[in-house]
C-alpha cells in the first residue's frame, strides 16, 4: 500500500461502472470530484456516494459547490445559494433603523455562517465530503471568471466573511478549501482558456490579494493555488512553484493544511516554463513544488477515461523509477479533510431548528 494517494479523478455517469471501481481502488487515487453530469436527483447522488465509499471508505468525495453560478446540484430540494458577492453587499449596506454602525457587517457575517452550514449540511446529507470553497479572490471588477464569486474588494472583509462561512461548514462537519492562492481576481484572463499573467510585485500581492491566507492560516484546512504566472516572483504558475507553495504559503504565511492543484486539464496548467506538458508532467510538477493532491477533471469522458488510466500508470512508473516519492504527511492532510461526526440524513435536516433558522438568514 502506498503512503500517499494524490490523484483526484472523476467519473462519467450517475453510477459507478466496473472500470470506475477499478480506478478508484488504485492506491494512488485519493478521491473523486463530482460534476453536474453526475447528478440526477438526491437519491441517485446518495447512492453514487455510497458506491464510492464501498470501494474504499477513506476516498474523499469533493465538488465545486460555492453558491451563485458555481453550484453543481440545484434541484430536488438543494437550496439555491446566493453568490458570495451578496454577503459583501450586505456588509456594505446602510444600517437599518436603530442599528449601530457595524450592524450590517455583523448581519453579513452571521448570514455567511448560515450559508456555510446550509451548504455543508445539504452536501453531507447526500454523502459528499468536501466542497472547494470559499473563494478568497478579491473582486477588482475585471475578472470574468471570478466576478460575483468573490466576497468583495477589501481583503479584510473577504477574510472575515470567509471565516464565517468556514465556521458554518465546520458546524456541519465539513472542512474547507480557500482558493485561488495567491489571488486570481486581478487578472482579466480566464485560466481555463489561457495563461493569465499578473505582473505585480510579491510585496503588492502579499499586502492585498494574499493577505486573507495569512489571516486565516489557523482556519484553512486546504488551499488551491491559481494557474496564474506572477513573473516578478516565479516564471511558473503558482500551483507549480515551490517558491509560492513552500516559501510563501507554508513558511511565510504559516499554512499547515492540504494543497490541491487546480484542474490539470485547464489550458493554463498544460504549459510550464514555456513548453507544453502532459497530465503526468503537470502532476509531477505540482507534487514536486509542494502540492499534496492533483485534480484531473473531466477526463473520464475522453476516450473512455484513457487520460486517467495513463496518469495512474505514469505516476506508478515515476514511483518505481524514483522520479516521485510519496509523502506520508500529504496523505495525513488528505485524510484530515474527511468529515467529522455523523451526517444528518436529509429528512431530519429539513426539520431541524438550526437548518431552518440558517435558511431564513440567507440574503
Amino acid at each position: 500500500m502506498h503512503t500517499h494517494a494524490p490523484l483526484i479523478i472523476d467519473v462519467a455517469g450517475v453510477e459507478l461502472t466496473d472500470t470506475d471501481r477499478q480506478r478508484l481502488a488504485h492506491p494512488l487515487v485519493g478521491g473523486l470530484i463530482l460534476f453536474g453530469r453526475n447528478w440526477r436527483n438526491r437519491e441517485q447522488l446518495t447512492a453514487l456516494c455510497a458506491q464510492v465509499k464501498a470501494v474504499r471508505q477513506e476516498l474523499l468525495i469533493a465538488v465545486d459547490h460555492e453558491g451563485g453560478r458555481v453550484q453543481r446540484f440545484r434541484t430536488d430540494g438543494f437550496t439555491h445559494l446566493p453568490p458570495m458577492a451578496a454577503f459583501g453587499q450586505l456588509w456594505l449596506s446602510a444600517p437599518t433603523r436603530g442599528e449601530g454602525e457595524g450592524g450590517p457587517a455583523m448581519r453579513a457575517t452571521n448570514a455567511a455562517t448560515a450559508a456555510g452550514y446550509v451548504l455543508g449540511a445539504e452536501l453531507r446529507a447526500c454523502g459528499v465530503d468536501l466542497s472547494f470553497t470559499p473563494v478568497l479572490d478579491l473582486d477588482y471588477g475585471e475578472s470574468s471568471v471570478i466576478g460575483d464569486r468573490s466576497f468583495g474588494r477589501d481583503p479584510r472583509m473577504v477574510a472575515v466573511l470567509a471565516q464565517a462561512l468556514m465556521h458554518g461548514l465546520r458546524t456541519s462537519g465539513m472542512g474547507n478549501c480557500g482558493k485561488h492562492f495567491p489571488g486570481h481576481g486581478f487578472v482579466k484572463a480566464d485560466s481555463h482558456l489561457v495563461i493569465p499573467v499578473d505582473r505585480r510585485s510579491l510585496k503588492a500581492i502579499l499586502a492585498d490579494d494574499a493577505a486573507p491566507y495569512g489571516w486565516l492560516s489557523a482556519s484553512l484546512d486546504a488551499v488551491m493555488p491559481a494557474h496564474v504566472i506572477y513573473p516578478k516572483v516565479d516564471s511558473r504558475p503558482a500551483g507549480f512553484s515551490a517558491r509560492w507553495l513552500q516559501e510563501v504559503l507554508r513558511h511565510h504565511l504559516g499554512f499547515t493544511g492540504a494543497i490541491f492543484s487546480d484542474d490539470l486539464s485547464m489550458e493554463a496548467a498544460r504549459h510550464i516554463d514555456g513548453r507544453g506538458v502532459s497530465f503526468t508532467e503537470a502532476a509531477l510538477a505540482a507534487l514536486g513544488a509542494g502540492g499534496d493532491m492533483v485534480l484531473l477533471c473531466n477526463q473520464s469522458v475522453v476516450d473512455g477515461g484513457a487520460p486517467i488510466d495513463e496518469a495512474i500508470e505514469s505516476l506508478s512508473k515515476a514511483l518505481v523509477q524514483g522520479d516521485w516519492a510519496p509523502n506520508p504527511a500529504s496523505e495525513e492532510r488528505r485524510q484530515a479533510l474527511l468529515p467529522q461526526g455523523q451526517a444528518m440524513d436529509w429528512d431530519s435536516l429539513m426539520v431541524s431548528a438550526r437548518y431552518m433558522h440558517a435558511l431564513s438568514m440567507l440574503p
